[in-house]
This record gives C-alpha cells, sequence and structure tokens, in this order.
C-alpha cells in the first residue's frame, strides 16, 4: 500500500476536520516554590489526565520538578486551548491544596497554588522552513 494511504495514528479526523494538534505546556508554581515531590507529581499528573479526558485531549506525556511541570497534549481543533489550561491548572490546584495542605501551607503559598502565567508551544509536524518550502511551490494558476 501506498504511505500515502496508510493509516497515521497521530492523525485524528472528525466529521469534516483531519487533524494532529499538540502542545507543550509548562505550568509553574506560584513564586517558583519547590513545593513537588514524586507522590505530588504522581498524583497531579492523574488529575491532570482526568482533566485531559473530560475534554477530549490526550495528554501524551508528563513530567516535572520541584517548582514546575510539563506536559505534551493532543488535542481537537474543537477545544481552546486557554480553556483546557484554566481547567487544568483550576482542578489541579483545588485538588493538590485540598490534599496536600499541611505541606503547601509549611511552604507559604497561601490560596494560590500555580502562577499566573504558563507556557504553550505548538509542536509536531513539519519544521517551518519546510512548511514555508512547500506552500511557495504550490502550482498558483496565472
Amino acid at each position: 500500500m501506498s504511505p500515502r494511504w496508510e493509516p497515521n495514528p497521530d492523525i485524528r479526523s472528525g466529521r469534516h476536520v483531519a487533524h494532529t494538534l499538540h502542545a507543550h505546556l509548562v505550568f509553574v508554581t506560584k513564586y517558583r516554590r519547590d513545593v513537588f515531590d514524586d507522590a505530588m507529581l504522581k498524583r497531579c499528573e492523574e488529575i491532570m489526565r482526568d482533566v485531559c479526558g473530560s475534554f477530549e485531549v490526550e495528554l501524551r506525556e508528563f513530567n516535572g520538578e520541584a517548582d514546575h511541570v510539563h506536559l505534551l497534549v493532543h488535542y481537537p481543533p474543537t477545544v481552546a486551548l486557554s480553556k483546557l489550561i484554566n481547567s487544568l491548572k483550576g482542578v489541579s490546584s483545588r485538588y493538590l491544596r485540598a490534599e496536600y495542605t499541611g505541606r503547601i501551607n509549611r511552604i507559604g503559598m497561601g490560596s494560590v497554588f500555580w502562577s499566573r502565567s504558563y507556557f504553550a508551544g505548538s509542536c509536531g509536524g513539519a519544521p517551518l522552513t519546510v512548511i514555508r518550502h512547500y506552500i511557495e511551490q504550490q502550482k498558483r494558476p496565472l
């Protein structure tokens, strides 16, 4: 079978759309406080997987350090990334503050868990130079 017709598991499709949208997200704790340990990161991943599931988003990768987490998500075009991020940060903050109250209070974070800012970068697919070259080479009608 030609490569053109082989199904690609990364390409999701709906009724009128075929898409492969990936985003790299980074959330930082308030004041970059070192709050996470391994158990807390595992719980944070569970919470974020549940939130992603409710948005029909696939959480492909998750990892973090003491003061921030990284996520790689595969999402449909119907999902507004800002709404997903708002929900991920809000729900995880609520659960983590409730479940790790003593730890978070000792560090002095108060009622806020995440910094208001975040990083979101699109990723996957061909590099921009390849796409730009492909578009330039299209046969434009005269």
